[in-house]
């Protein structure tokens, strides 16, 4: 996770709820985004 940038995590992020993968896998983007407080409008996964 360290390796990819803030804009490639946030793009993975969306692209990863945009193919419902698995939760886990959306969950740590999340946690990723969350722990370098790197916050944009990321659409919400339910």
């Amino acid at each position: 996770m360290a390796l990819l940038s803030d804009e490639m995590l946030f793009e993975s992020y969306s692209q990863a709820v945009r193919l419902q993968l698995d939760e886990e896998f959306i969950a740590l983007l999340l946690a990723e985004m969350q722990r370098r407080r790197f916050r944009p409008t990321i659409p919400q996964y339910h």
